[in-house]
């Protein structure tokens, strides 16, 4: 295989969940860089078809699918409308997630604790069954999950008390690893991206300590200071190896989870 056929996407079908902005847009734009017919879902619509405009400038094959990961028959009907279009599946981008106001795990809102179970952990699950469902029958297709740096340590809570969502990221991980070993007879690959500190995503925004642009910037100050690389990541940064693990360069890779967190986790 020549250089300029490794990471070469062409003529593969991806669906990416959370397509609609923040990393899942950067997924979206990857994947199309590199010839890969992209189906853009989220929950909110319209972010969905900016994305699908976006990415249909690289010549793909696009269609933006408005779906809520946590409703089942939501889910089944997204994956009808990318089989209705495209015929086939390759990749599944699991890529979408909510974040609640910050709480101590004493103090926080059952609720709250359901309501992202339900979309992260849950929803994770269910955009797994359907595309199991569809790479079964194909013999093959490859699934990546979207943890956290948060599925692989717990967060300092003199920055954010999240129990639910460092929870449910742990809890993706171990979907991840079950996924491979089950499937890897049938041909599919299951992997895991732990991204971490982006600037402009949900876990930075969700911090309700966030109330006016000082404390924002103390915020991410402490970021950086308990960050090896001494910043946040640019979630461009990411592109790179969604591209690796969507690609036939990572053929012999399942199971596996990539820190991408500027060596946060490493201390």
């Amino acid at each position: 295989m020549g250089k300029s056929e490794l990471f070469d996407l062409s003529g593969k079908v991806s669906l990416v969940t959370g397509a609609g902005s923040g990393l899942g847009r950067v997924f979206c734009e990857g994947l199309a860089e590199n010839g890969c017919d992209v189906i853009c879902a989220d929950i909110n619509e319209d972010w969905a078809k900016e994305t699908e405009e976006i990415v249909a400038k690289q010549g793909v094959n696009t269609l933006a699918v408005k779906a809520d990961i946590s409703n089942q028959e939501d889910v089944k009907r997204m994956f009808e409308k990318a089989m209705e279009r495209f015929g086939k599946l390759d990749v599944l981008f699991n890529n979408a997630g909510i974040s609640t106001k910050v709480h101590k795990i004493h103090e926080m809102p059952l609720k709250d604790w359901s309501r992202l179970i339900d979309v992260n952990l849950t929803g994770t699950f269910i955009c797994m069954q359907e595309a199991l469902k569809i790479m079964v029958k194909q013999k093959g297709g490859n699934i990546i999950n979207t943890s956290s740096v948060a599925g692989v340590v717990a967060i300092y809570p003199d920055l954010l008390t999240i129990g639910n969502y460092v929870a449910a990221k742990h809890g993706i991980i171990g979907l991840t690893k079950q996924g491979a070993v089950e499937y890897g007879g049938d041909g599919i690959r299951v992997n895991c991206i732990a991204p971490g500190w982006h600037l402009g995503t949900r876990l930075v925004e969700a911090s309700e300590r966030i109330t006016s642009e000082e404390e924002g910037a103390r915020l991410v100050q402490k970021i950086c200071e308990v960050t090896p690389l001494g910043r946040t990541g640019d979630p461009n940064e990411i592109k790179g190896l969604a591209v690796y693990l969507a690609s036939d360069a990572s053929s012999f890779v399942t199971g596996s989870v990539f820190v991408q967190d500027g060596g946060w986790s490493a201390w």
